[in-house]
């Protein structure tokens, strides 16, 4: 009875799955379009977008049908260093210390005392490690993770075909211990406009323009927006994200900088899953004129 009772829920299991792939497109594009009606409000113009947000949420729908796999590529933390490697040289990397499919194959005996855990295929499932690690947690953790599509969470379609991985980094130190900050910069077709800048805790959401004059734009509620003093080599740093985000309509270049040695973070195509309401309100628009869509790459 039991047996048979388990091949049952085996076979409904694999039906629910099957159904849910074959919906996926009409139902991520309704979930999409009830997101954007929570956040902001009101019905996105889809044919004709003029606010940033409306164009990122167009993207997120037209993407949810298929779209070029140059963006699942990048948005893959592991696939996108060759990629970066190629456009500004492998010096930008962070270094990895391993990667592989199966937790519990890390080499914990042979890393160093500090080194952050990632997998490559979705945001924040992320482990620092300082000291010895609890090896049972991590590993249940990371195969968690490893056993989801990010795909499922906020219906980004890039993520959708990525093959889960673990990659192991280098903890990078600044002087005071706090990680460094993430230099992110809002790119249109190759051309930074604005930098904003966070912090590990993500407690903090100053904008800058690529004079480094703080802007009044913000999108997160109740947090600090402090002067941050412009980081050295910034004009390198212009040069990274320009080369980095030739070619997309838009995307968000992340970059860190310790000391004047610049090193990439990631590919943002989109930043809060479309969840971000930009304040004051002007600013929608501003950047939305930024954004020429078109077929990109």
């Amino acid at each position: 009875m039991k047996s048979s009772m388990t091949r049952i829920n085996y076979v409904l299991n694999k039906l629910r799955s099957v159904k849910r792939r074959l919906m996926r497109r009409s139902e991520g594009e309704d979930i999409l379009l009830k997101r954007y009606v929570r956040v902001h409000g009101k019905q996105p113009n889809l044919t004709n977008p003029q606010n940033f947000t409306e164009k990122m949420f167009c993207r997120m729908i037209s993407w949810n049908r298929g779209h070029n796999p140059i963006f699942t590529q990048l948005a893959d933390k592991y696939t996108a260093r060759a990629y970066v490697s190629n456009k500004v040289g492998e010096q930008h990397l962070v270094k990895l210390l391993w990667h592989g499919t199966d937790p519990s194959a890390i080499p914990f005996d042979t890393l160093p005392a500090e080194y952050v855990i990632k997998t490559n295929h979705g945001s924040s499932n992320n482990i620092v490690v300082k000291g010895k690690p609890d090896r049972i947690d991590v590993i249940s953790r990371l195969s968690g993770w490893l056993n989801s599509n990010y795909y499922w969470s906020c219906r980004e379609y890039h993520y959708y075909h990525i093959k889960p991985r673990v990659m192991i980094e280098e903890y990078l130190r600044n002087q005071d211990s706090s990680g460094p900050l993430d230099y992110r910069f809002w790119c249109f077709k190759g051309i930074p406009e604005v930098i904003q800048v966070d912090n590990h805790a993500h407690d903090i959401n100053p904008f800058f323009d690529t004079q480094w004059n703080q802007l009044d734009l913000y999108y997160r509620e109740g947090v600090s927006r402090p002067a941050i003093a412009r980081p050295i080599n910034f004009e390198q740093m212009i040069s990274i994200a320009s080369r980095l985000s030739a070619g997309f309509d838009f995307v968000r270049i992340d970059l860190y900088n310790l000391n004047g040695k610049i090193y990439f973070g990631e590919f943002t195509f989109t930043p809060t899953a479309g969840e971000l309401k930009l304040r004051p309100e002007s600013w929608d628009l501003k950047l939305g004129e930024k954004w020429e869509m078109s077929s990109e790459v």
